[in-house]
């Protein structure tokens, strides 16, 4: 489901339809926090031992977190035209090593580096509208810190603060359906709340830590 869902958002960018791919992405993204423990409830793994749900994950997470966000960046105007022949392949192969790296996870279940979130970098960017040198820039800095060897919290995985976690994911998700049904015409309030949950789940590891140690 995921994989025809992912080949229905890049037809709608193709379209430059972007509020509805944003759409299908987040229906992917429902897919993608529902198919593992639907697939451990049934027992896929003993009763299709023949198929792997792991690579299949990978695979159509790929898809839906890497490359049709990336057609969206580079076909959406949000570079500079000089720099997108360029980033635009370099979020595909960094989002490929980085889905293909055994240590993408921490013994303590946070992502390491940043994580490939790139269909949650689109949305940003088509929300804020930034200038195209100041988006191009901030792409290229996360294509390096994916290989970085700092923390980001999973929201779900992570067990520390997870109330507080999912409860500011819950809050996203509501204003991003609203962001998308006002086609990114949205007040300030509500881009700034978007902004203040992103920075939590990129940083708050961090701010944790820093505060646990004064």
């Amino acid at each position: 489901m995921g994989a025809g869902v992912a080949l229905i958002a890049l037809l709608e960018a193709v379209r430059e339809h972007w509020a509805a791919m944003f759409a299908w992405l987040g229906v992917a993204l429902i897919i993608d926090a529902l198919d593992g423990p639907i697939a451990r409830r049934l027992d896929v793994e003993r009763v299709q031992p023949n198929w792997s749900g792991e690579v299949l994950d990978l695979v159509v997470d790929f898809v839906t977190y890497v490359f049709v966000p990336a057609y969206a960046i580079t076909a959406g105007g949000r570079l500079l035209p000089v720099a997108a022949p360029l980033l635009g392949p370099a979020i595909v192969v960094s989002g490929a090593l980085y889905f293909a790296y055994r240590g993408m996870k921490t013994s303590d279940n946070h992502f390491r580096g940043f994580p490939a979130l790139w269909n949650a970098v689109a949305f940003y960017l088509f929300l804020l509208q930034l200038p195209p040198p100041l988006s191009s820039l901030l792409v290229a800095l996360l294509i390096v810190l994916t290989f970085m060897p700092f923390k980001v919290i999973h929201p779900v995985r992570v067990a520390r603060l997870r109330w507080l976690t999912l409860s500011l994911i819950g809050v996203w998700s509501a204003l991003s359906v609203l962001v998308l049904i006002q086609d990114f015409r949205v007040g300030l309030p509500v881009t700034i709340a978007l902004c203040a949950i992103a920075l939590y789940i990129v940083a708050g590891d961090a701010v944790i830590r820093l505060v646990g140690r004064a």
